[in-house]
């Protein structure tokens, strides 16, 4: 049966499961698909309308999954197809959609192809599914070219003969375990069509597309040279003809298709959800601006634009696996995200990060578009301090210990109780958990109607229960005080957030639906508060 037949992700708002960190349903300390079973009555209490699972195949997890071995088996520390098909179909009968991740640029150093490159000689049709090539310098010694892995060090990594001696060298744009494919060659093609089909078939409402704009490579791989042509590898011209092949499929099963799409040009990113192409995309202009009133509204003006332009939705994104947390990100003096600015030590301030996470939840709430929640944000949860010699991504590594990498925002969610592992399952979780988080378990936080997650179910339920909360678009208003973000939209909801330096009066309205934290004893919205009025 179809399932976009009602547009429902234009205006969904859809739950991120990281299923390592979610809930063990097993208790050997790893997060799997019978605890995410076991919990989908909390997903659909929350008021989401759709869960996207980060990947859950086969996997040696050189980067927590994103490295695949098998697309069409569930990796066994998780569980096995059955249950994800029963998962696909339980999560349905309570409302709630399900889309997978598909990560096409590379695949595992595990998986059949790459070791049958690996085994075959130079210029043989098993290497052409990926990239390899002579290295440069007298012996070959030397990298292909210049490129740098998003990861950090060189995206070249060179193999040994089956006589012991060097040989060619291969591409990886993220981790060594992670080879890229050759989108050029057809096999590539034809496969991951057939994987669309296979997750279709099974229920899957959506695929999420990872790094969706790094597939096509310039076939000369020319050094990078800024500024000066196409780049060699990012948002090339030959990948929109992958994605209408993608959408053509999707289309035939009624399914979506959702692109991770890390793109500075609002045009070129918009060029991807043209009506033959991807239905929607991530937006992390947004995510990565600072708590600043000028900077917020010309990123949602610049987005809405964009959008419009080609009959897409917007999308909101504050927070996912790969980013700070937003209550410690927002508790800090430089309260944008940049990959390159991600070190240890750096100060926040929770109670300050709180206070203005909370209103940024409103905030994207109350935009025209989907938006993505990310486990845990709904708890407000902090970034967690992971101890050196416990992190296992790969940027802490390839980046000689100066990044801390993504583990922090990684940490297995806690449920109940007043210490480790908080019901989460098994004594001795994957990733260690803070011996503080004992405040943040959903079980205490559910009795609490000013906690964040009684916050997030509370304006989850108003923006699903309105009538008109699909309607396009948003009138902004001054409010009368610089600082200050305020706007309507055509169902009559009013949404105001004060960044300025003091409390601020409210615009007209008949009614405060809701408010991020409570005004002042004079009814003033208060400095980092924001509110949900009826006009």
């Amino acid at each position: 049966m179809p399932h976009n037949s009602s547009g429902w992700w234009r205006t969904a708002a859809i739950y991120q499961v990281y299923v390592r960190s979610f809930a063990d349903g097993d208790g050997d300390g790893t997060g799997d698909l019978a605890g995410v079973r076991a919990r989908l009555p909390y997903l659909a209490s929350l008021g989401v309308e759709a869960l996207w699972f980060t990947p859950w195949y086969v996997s040696p997890l050189a980067d927590g999954g994103y490295d695949v071995t098998d697309y069409r088996a569930i990796d066994p520390a998780f569980g096995t197809l059955d249950e994800a098909e029963k998962l696909i179909s339980e999560a349905r009968q309570l409302g709630l959609r399900t889309i997978v991740d598909v990560v096409p640029n590379h695949v595992s150093d595990e998986h059949p192809w790459f070791r049958a490159a690996l085994a075959a000689p130079p210029g043989s049709p098993e290497r052409d599914l990926f990239h390899f090539r002579d290295g440069r310098g007298t012996d070959g010694e030397l990298p292909p070219n210049e490129w740098r892995s998003e990861f950090g060090g060189p995206a070249w990594s060179r193999t040994t003969t089956p006589e012991g001696k060097p040989g060619q060298w291969y591409l990886h744009l993220f981790a060594s375990g992670q080879p890229d494919l050759n989108w050029a060659h057809p096999r590539v093609r034809e496969e991951h069509e057939d994987i669309l089909r296979f997750w279709f078939e099974r229920g899957a409402a959506g695929i999420r597309i990872d790094s969706a704009a790094l597939l096509a490579k310039d076939p000369d791989l020319p050094d990078f040279e800024p500024g000066r042509g196409p780049h060699p590898y990012v948002d090339r011209d030959e990948l929109h003809d992958v994605y209408r092949s993608w959408r053509a499929i999707a289309d035939a099963y009624g399914g979506v298709l959702i692109g991770e799409l890390w793109l500075p040009d609002v045009e070129r990113f918009a060029r991807y959800l043209r009506a033959d192409e991807l239905h929607t995309a991530f937006n992390f202009d947004t995510l990565s601006r600072p708590w600043d009133p000028d900077q917020l509204r010309e990123s949602i003006d610049a987005t809405l634009a964009a959008h419009s332009g080609v009959g897409a939705p917007a999308t909101w994104v504050l927070a996912n696996h790969d980013v700070t947390r937003t209550v410690t990100r927002y508790g800090r003096e430089e309260t944008g995200f940049a990959f390159a600015a991600k070190r240890f030590g750096t100060p926040t301030d929770l109670e300050l990060g709180t206070r203005r996470a909370r209103a940024a939840a409103l905030l994207t709430l109350a935009l025209p578009g989907a938006v993505y929640l990310y486990q845990g944000e709904e708890l407000g949860l902090p970034e967690a301090d992971i101890p050196r010699d416990r992190i296992t991504d790969p940027m802490h590594a390839r980046s000689g210990g100066v990044d801390p990498g993504r583990d922090g925002c990684r940490v297995p969610l806690p449920w109940e109780g007043t210490r480790p592992p908080y019901g989460f399952g098994g004594a001795d979780t994957w990733l260690p958990q803070p011996a503080d988080w004992a405040r943040y378990t959903a079980e205490r936080q559910e009795g609490e109607p000013e906690s964040m997650l009684s916050l997030y179910r509370s304006a989850l339920h108003l923006r699903r229960g309105r009538a008109e909360r699909a309607a396009d678009g948003l009138t902004w208003f001054d409010a009368g005080r610089p600082g200050v973000l305020a706007f309507s939209r055509p169902d009559g909801l009013v949404c105001v957030v004060n960044l300025s330096a003091g409390p601020v009066p409210l615009p007209a309205h008949t009614a405060v639906l809701l408010s991020s934290g409570p005004l002042d004893d004079a009814g003033l919205l208060p400095q980092d508060t924001a509110a949900w009025l009826q006009g």
